[in-house]
């Protein structure tokens, strides 16, 4: 049987751990208590002692010597009484005494936990009701909206003013908005007399009255908007009310740019355009989906909050509880136990039902408003089902893994007997062509496997990784999935160099040998980028998303998966250069533009792969100016930007240095070299893993550890400055085969791409922190509809 405190730290919610009851604490004060008790039982306990020596006196029978044993007796019960009359008092202070202050001890620290528990649920409990009226308010004024507009169009084709193409079908916000304070001349247009255009122009007017009166009517009060119908031949005031849809697109940024301001404010009652014309119908219809949208998004996540505050107070109940029993066992003050359950029942995080109530209200207006009265529908947004672990997947990642060795072993033996490990100048050019290859696959499947290593010790520590990257849960990739990942491509391409290596050591199949990288490349690619719903297409379609937004950086918005996912592209520099050759190899093998030898010594694909070499840094550099104009110009984020900004000279130096190999580019890269790596060990160790602060309780650490053991945190500061410095061997020019130098670029990239893993797990650990150390367990929605000051 599971222990409860292992139980309730497996269920707790990691972002609230602070704010649960602390069941171990109060588990060593009824230890406390324990041993109090036994230490220094009552006097009562006494009383069979003496009870038991009489019993044995009488039992002695008759004898000559009974008088002399009987005065005896009594000279010992006299010392004895008056040996407990003396120490009374003293049994009462020190002995009786300690259990009671124990006890007392022990409710103070409960009642301290309980007022805490319920300080952090009433908390809680008013937030998500304030938020809960400002999002039906918010979805108030867009049923409002959209109920005028349609009634509005209905009008408009009962009376067929306007043409049948050109009405919009109903519920369409558009048509209004790009009509509703628009010039009579406009109107003139539309209709074939001028009675017509003023009907026109007079409806128009009255309904953006009606569109005004509604948001009036949900408590929003628009600015400069004429109360009565407007005169002839003149149109509308603007209001002030819009619709706030944050710059997460390149258009929206590029508005944003242009419009020097942090945010899109589009109007929700606009006017013309400035040439007289309108024609915004389609950006309006956007505008409102967005909304409603954005709308949408914030009630799940409303209704995941209220899921949550649910299951603190039944975790908390269940711990008091447990608790309180185990201290009326031990302090058989079964009455004081049952006086403080009382309590505990009786506070706010057990008593009220508001969150009950509010959560089923949110259940009939989601269902209502957003699944078309199909609550099954509803509960798919609102309670997404967890996709349960299959043994299969266990199975294929051992059957897979057992095929990688075994192939690789088959793999091994065959190029040592071809002669491939060989300083042969025949062999060479397997090693130069087939290298770079099958090395994209290899560091791919090693970077996978690190991600699953990740992800395994993230679940074992409960760092949410998937709320910290805004991960659908349903979807989000497991351990046993990544390393499903990489058993299954490191098979299919070790099996694949298997096939290649006996069709060219053959005379058969030498024409088709070089066939096979291409077709194992277009196998992967196709699987990669493949619409159906194999092979866990969430996360690859994720991934292509995440890679589209780092290449556009800074036109999307920054988020952590983003910068995140740039920070690993940091680390394959290598394979984004074999990704270049590899392109090149297959060009001249396919359309015959140019020999092999090309791709390994042209000046021009030479640049193409120091750009390669940029392009990371460069991503990553623009990111963090992105986030210093969008959050608040913090120079955090100008820190980090250097960071990367001296990873691009010291990437500038060293293309020198390989062009023009001399003792005075070879000293800029080694100074530039060192000042880039303390540079980054500096962000590494404070910024990115937050240890080194000075008044922590750990030395050279940080007070919150995940890891119970201390010395696993020096350690792994000392294997990432070890890894930081593996630079060295890239400017060191040893003689050595192709083969060895070929394996040493590999082993090389191999330990960045390992430390970078190593670097992933104390990153997220710090900002798991961070979300604990302020609560947040949910994803903060922006509400669309805002009231502006003033026009």
């Amino acid at each position: 049987m599971v222990k409860f405190s292992r139980e309730l730290e497996a269920q707790l919610i990691p972002e609230w751990k602070e704010a649960f009851v602390n069941y171990k604490f109060l588990k060593k004060h009824i230890k406390k208590i324990k041993i109090a008790l036994l230490h220094h039982p009552s006097s009562t306990d006494a009383l069979p002692d003496d009870a038991s020596s009489h019993a044995v006196d009488v039992g002695y029978g008759f004898s000559l010597l009974d008088p002399v044993r009987s005065l005896a007796s009594r000279l010992r019960h006299r010392r004895h009484t008056s040996h407990q009359l003396d120490e009374e008092n003293m049994y009462e202070m020190e002995l009786i005494q300690p259990g009671d202050q124990e006890v007392k001890v022990f409710l103070e620290k409960a009642d301290m936990e309980l007022q805490k528990v319920n300080n952090f649920y009433t908390t809680k409990e008013a937030e998500f009701c304030e938020r809960a009226e400002a999002l039906i308010k918010q979805l108030q004024i867009l049923s409002d909206v959209k109920e005028v507009l349609d009634n509005f169009c209905q009008r408009q084709q009962r009376r067929r003013i306007l043409p049948p193409d050109s009405v919009a079908s109903p519920g369409s916000p558009g048509t209004l908005l790009s009509r509703v304070n628009s010039q009579s001349s406009d109107l003139s247009v539309q209709s074939e007399s001028t009675e017509e255009a003023d009907q026109m122009q007079s409806d128009s007017s009255l309904m953006a009255e009606e569109v005004i009166a509604v948001l009036e009517k949900n408590g929003v009060k628009i600015i400069g908007a004429a109360r009565g119908k407007a005169k002839k031949g003149t149109k509308p005031k603007m209001a002030s009310m819009r619709i706030d849809i944050p710059p997460s697109t390149p258009t929206r940024t590029i508005a944003a740019v242009t419009s020097v301001v942090s945010s899109v404010w589009e109007d929700l009652i606009n006017g013309s355009r400035k040439d007289g014309t309108t024609g915004g119908s389609y950006i309006n219809n956007k505008k409102i989906q967005c909304a409603e949208k954005m709308i949408r998004g914030a009630f799940v996540e409303l209704y995941r909050g209220l899921g949550l505050i649910k299951k603190f107070s039944s975790l908390n109940m269940q711990a008091f509880t447990k608790i309180m029993k185990k201290f009326g066992k031990v302090s058989r003050q079964q009455s004081t136990a049952e006086t403080f359950l009382r309590k505990v029942k009786s506070s706010q995080f057990v008593s009220s039902d508001k969150v009950i109530k509010l959560g089923d209200e949110v259940e009939g207006i989601f269902t209502q408003h957003f699944a078309g009265n199909d609550r099954k529908k509803a509960m798919k947004f609102l309670r997404p089902r967890q996709p349960k672990d299959s043994h299969l997947v266990t199975f294929f990642v051992g059957l897979f893994t057992g095929s990688f060795v075994t192939l690789f072993g088959v793999y091994a033996v065959l190029a040592h007997l071809c002669g491939i490990f060989s300083s042969n100048p025949d062999k060479s050019g397997y090693v130069e062509s087939f290298y770079p290859v099958f090395s994209i696959y290899a560091l791919v499947s090693l970077h996978v496997f690190m991600y699953g290593c990740n992800l395994f010790m993230w679940r074992n520590t409960r760092i949410n990784q998937n709320f910290i990257f805004e991960f659908a849960t349903n979807t989000a990739l497991k351990p046993r999935d990544a390393f499903l990942i990489c058993a299954s491509l490191m098979t299919t391409v070790v099996g694949a160099m298997v096939i290649h290596l006996v069709l060219n050591s053959s005379s058969v199949g030498t024409k088709h040998a070089d066939t096979l990288p291409g077709l194992l490349s277009l196998l992967l690619i196709g699987l990669f980028i493949c619409p159906f719903n194999v092979f866990y297409r969430s996360t690859r379609y994720c991934l292509l998303r995440v890679i589209r937004n780092i290449i556009l950086a800074p036109l999307y918005k920054v988020v952590m998966v983003d910068f995140f996912m740039a920070d690993q592209l940091c680390s394959q520099i290598p394979l984004m250069r074999h990704i270049e050759f590899t392109a090149c190899y297959f060009m001249a093998m396919i359309f015959k533009t140019h020999s092999y030898d090309t791709c390994s010594h042209s000046p021009q694909y030479k640049m193409i792969a120091y750009t390669i070499s940029f392009l990371p840094y460069y991503w990553r550099f623009m990111q963090c100016l992105r986030r210093y104009f969008e959050e608040g110009r913090d120079r955090n984020h100008l820190t980090n930007a250097g960071k990367y900004g001296s990873a691009l000279v010291v990437a500038f130096f060293r293309v020198m240095y390989t062009e023009h190999p001399n003792q005075t580019w070879l000293a800029f890269v080694i100074i530039f070299s060192i000042f880039a790596t303390c540079y980054q060990l500096y962000w590494d160790f404070v910024k990115d893993w937050g240890f080194f602060d000075l008044e922590s309780k750990n030395f050279l650490l940080r007070d919150d550890l995940v890891l119970k053991h201390k010395f696993i945190y020096y350690i792994s500061m000392g294997v990432n400055l070890g890894l930081r410095l593996a630079w060295v061997f890239s400017v060191m020019h040893l003689n050595v085969g192709p083969f060895e130098h070929r394996l040493i670029d590999f082993v090389l990239a191999s330990l960045e791409v390992i430390r970078r893993g190593h670097w992933n797990f104390y990153r997220l650990e710090n900002e798991h922190l961070n979300n604990v150390g302020k609560f947040r367990a949910l994803k903060e929605v922006p509400l669309p509809f805002r009231e502006m000051d003033s026009d």
